[in-house]
């Protein structure tokens, strides 16, 4: 009778799980096994808010395997002490598990494969979170893309349709003792803040498959327009399900595709720009794969004599609080703190007015959107903060600096947006929010703060500081 551990990191579904399927078709007994071990990912452990998504991704994951008679054996410590340690319990002679991406990941893997194989155990590593593995796609010179357009064209290219998805069951799973609760990895708060997280997520793969089903129904059908206006739900909100991998993007295709196959010819909706936009994810991995060192530097290296701003404990304050007086950043920020998540459009500006208004260096943002964000993700928190200060691949220009105010007149013209995170300022017409420092009064009335800083100034000294650099 073959037994096979089955690890688990960021692949917490059971549907369209490669390495999971892989063991339950070889292999007569099953254990599925989550080693608990942020250590062994420093510098870039999981924030307080990936971490609450864990602990119920987790649960979820749990009650899913507990509906076959199973269950997630969960441990802490080393990852090779513990799979050693399961083996010699469980008489295993394979283990299984989906690819990670991120360079600790890929170092970790390679150590674990190795020791574990000169153990005697058989090692298989399978595709589990992209469409297409990130060292899959190279240029016409055999050289990594550094441009999205031409890399989205050859991904979408390639892309089959497809497939029907199972769900993994296993012959037999099997059940050891000693698997530690969910809650005694210590993941959720000691003191409470995450109301507003759990009343605006459901982590696990049924909250997946629910945000995919709305999405499908109504904001694909306008989303090239309706993923810029913050006020709606016109995004699909699925990226912390992706970052866990609660859900995969063959899934997400698929289901579209069919939902749009299945209405009226004359009102099939375009899906390109959304799957466009999960092109994005896939070149942020693309990028971290090949450029491994751009969480902590920058990835053009003309921008490692730019002239950033002292670091200003009390100043970088005010932006992570939402206390900046600038409206649109002080909603993002709310938001954030709130939700665990920000509008798209809205981290942009919030970004900008963070590296060139303030000239704040792109990390203090990148390691604050680490902390709080659900959707934390290595490879796209590199690629966005970076693309918004200019020195990324790709990147918009330095001197493209957003202006807040003209942002939320165009995306947030009622101030629906506004007035929902900033509610001394609900009372207050569009025109003041998007004008606030022409209505000094009204402002100070709500007590809501002066803006910190002069937009047009702020501008034109971060644009300064470009211009030094030499060319």
């Amino acid at each position: 009778m073959s037994t096979a551990l089955v690890l688990f990191r960021h692949d917490l579904r059971l549907a369209d799980n490669a390495a999971l399927t892989a063991a339950c078709l070889a292999h007569d007994r099953v254990l599925p096994v989550f080693v608990h071990a942020p250590h062994e990912q420093a510098p870039w452990e999981p924030g307080a808010a990936s971490r609450w998504w864990l602990h119920h991704g987790l649960e979820a994951l749990r009650g899913q395997l507990a509906a076959q008679a199973g269950d997630l054996h969960l441990v802490a410590g080393d990852t090779l002490d513990q799979l050693r340690a399961l083996v010699r319990a469980t008489g295993a002679t394979d283990v299984h598990w989906n690819r990670q991406h991120e360079p600790d990941g890929i170092a970790r893997d390679t150590v674990l494969k190795a020791a574990l194989r000169a153990d005697g155990i058989a090692v298989h590593s399978h595709a589990g979170a992209l469409w297409s593995e990130p060292w899959t796609l190279a240029t016409d010179a055999s050289q990594p893309y550094r441009v999205f357009t031409p890399y989205w064209r050859k991904l979408r290219a390639s892309l089959p349709e497809p497939r029907p998805l199972p769900v993994a069951r296993a012959r037999e799973w099997l059940r050891l003792p000693g698997s530690l609760p969910t809650a005694a990895l210590g993941l959720l708060p000691t003191i409470r803040w995450d109301d507003g997280l759990a009343s605006n997520w459901t982590p696990g793969e049924a909250g997946a498959r629910e945000l995919l089903e709305i999405f499908a129904d109504d904001a694909v059908s306008d989303y090239a327009k309706g993923r810029d206006l913050p006020a709606r739900h016109g995004t699909s909100r699925l990226s912390p399900h992706l970052h866990f991998g609660e859900i995969t993007p063959r899934q997400i295709q698929r289901t579209l595709q069919d939902r749009a196959a299945a209405t009226d010819a004359r009102r099939h909706p375009d899906l390109e720009p959304y799957l466009r936009e999960l092109g994005w994810r896939e070149f942020a991995h693309h990028l971290l794969y090949h450029f491994p060192h751009t969480p902590n530097a920058n990835f053009n290296p003309r921008f490692d004599g730019f002239r950033w701003a002292a670091a200003d404990d009390a100043l970088l304050e005010r932006w992570q609080r939402g206390r900046t007086g600038i409206p649109l950043v002080d909603a993002g920020l709310r938001e954030l703190w709130h939700t665990g998540w920000m509008h798209n459009r809205v981290r942009m500006v919030v970004a900008s007015f963070l590296t060139k208004n303030l000239r704040q260096h792109w990390q203090h943002g990148a390691r604050w959107f680490w902390d709080t964000l659900v959707d934390a993700d290595l490879a796209n928190n590199t690629l966005g903060w970076q693309w918004v200060a200019g020195c990324g691949a790709d990147a918009a220009p330095y001197f493209r600096v957003f202006n807040p105010h003209l942002q939320a007149a165009r995306f947030d013209p009622e101030a629906a947006y506004l007035k929902r995170w900033l509610p001394e300022l609900a009372a207050l017409p569009a025109k003041v929010l998007h004008e606030p420092w022409r209505h000094p009064s009204a402002l100070a009335a709500c007590g809501y703060p002066a803006p910190m800083i002069d937009l047009a100034a702020s501008r034109d000294a971060a644009l300064a500081a470009w211009s030094a650099l030499p060319r």
